[in-house]
């Protein structure tokens, strides 16, 4: 019997030698080593091993591929998780910069809808809905506002008289602005930058600067045979001196980059110095020129200042486009006709939509032109 029992336990203690070794040489018990513990299998040709492992007070599980390729979870995993959505962009946009400029862009986009666009869509809400029901979306619709604009003021004359008097003005400017960009991009002098500069600070000035003594001439009270008020002349040739320094600089930017040779050849040619520059440098400039009319087409449009004070707001008295919206806004009877106001407002502002949308392209060219060293 305790030979028996002695056997038994000699075979006990081999078998814990050969799993010891088989642990050692492939294959799969609990080993406990270095104060932690670790469980699982691994195979001899470089498998895989799954388990958890604890050592120096942490905790790690996951697998491994002998590749080194794998994952893990744990406390660095859990603060992975624990991060905002805003910590986690941050670092995704500093990993990739194209998602902080594509962020920048949607966000400017949206501020250009909301602050810019929607005003337009509101005037619309208003001038299609009858009564005073206003919503994001129209609960009715009508174009009867768009028929008493004209049906209850003349409304016509006042958008005449807008359009003369830009046109008008625009011709003048471009003309005044076409010499003075030759003598100042072309010509070499004393004093031309100090003058240059000295045109451009007009601009800085504030109209309600020049009311007053402009006021005083135009009505007789300077001298008695030169009276402009509720005349073309009262408007045109104070938006003339107003918006002249801008085309000027716009002119002389572009006539300065046509080169010489194209002038000197024109000379030869026998042409004088204004036609060259009506039949080359004008021509050549045809961008700087656009833009600096368009530009003073849609200033002299939408001005308000000189156009309230200088007429009595009537049509006949050559009152723009803005004394027709106010003569609306009295047109009600015992009420304020807000929709008839906005249709107004929306067929006022169809001009000038038209003039750049069809202009866009010469705008543009003409305000980057410059932009890039060549």
């Amino acid at each position: 019997m305790t030979d028996d029992t002695h056997a038994s336990t000699s075979a006990h203690d081999d078998g814990d030698a050969q799993g010891s070794e088989s642990l050692r040489t492939g294959g799969g018990d609990p080993v406990r080593a270095g104060g932690g513990t670790q469980t699982g299998s691994a195979r001899a040709d470089g498998g895989t091993r799954t388990g958890s492992a604890r050592a120096d007070g942490g905790t790690q599980t996951g697998s491994a591929r002998a590749d080194g390729v794998g994952t893990a979870t744990g406390p660095a995993g859990d603060a992975e998780l624990k991060r905002s959505v805003v910590q986690r962009w941050v670092d995704s946009t500093i990993s990739d910069p194209e998602k902080a400029y594509r962020a920048m862009f949607y966000v400017a986009t949206l501020f250009f809808l909301v602050t810019t666009l929607f005003p337009f869509y509101w005037m619309l809400v208003v001038a299609v809905t009858e009564g005073s029901n206003y919503a994001l979306l129209p609960p009715t619709f009508t174009l009867a506002p768009f028929v008493e604009v004209f049906v209850q003021i003349n409304f016509a004359r006042y958008m005449f008289n807008s359009l003369f008097l830009a046109t008008a003005t625009t011709a003048l400017v471009l003309l005044l602005a076409s010499l003075a960009g030759y003598v100042f991009g072309r010509l070499r002098f004393p004093g031309r930058r100090p003058l240059m500069l000295l045109i451009l600070a007009i601009s800085y000035f504030p109209p309600a600067a020049f009311f007053l003594p402009l006021f005083q001439l135009f009505t007789g009270n300077v001298f008695p045979w030169f009276e402009l008020y509720n005349t073309p002349g009262a408007l045109i040739l104070p938006f003339s001196s107003l918006f002249m320094p801008l085309s000027i600089f716009i002119l002389t930017t572009f006539y300065g980059q046509i080169p010489d040779g194209l002038e000197d050849a024109a000379r030869v040619e026998g042409t004088t110095r204004l036609g060259a520059l009506f039949r080359v440098i004008v021509p050549l400039s045809a961008p700087g020129v656009a833009t600096a009319g368009v530009l003073t087409f849609i200033a002299v449009y939408n001005e308000f200042f000189f156009s309230f004070l200088m007429t009595d707001g009537g049509a006949k008295d050559w009152a723009p486009i803005v004394g027709g919206l106010i003569q609306l806004q009295r047109a009600g009877q015992f009420e304020v006709t807000f929709s008839v106001m906005a249709a107004g407002s929306i067929v006022a502002v169809l001009p000038v939509t038209l003039l750049v949308v069809i202009a866009q392209e010469k705008i543009v060219s003409g305000l980057t032109s410059g932009a890039l060293k060549e």
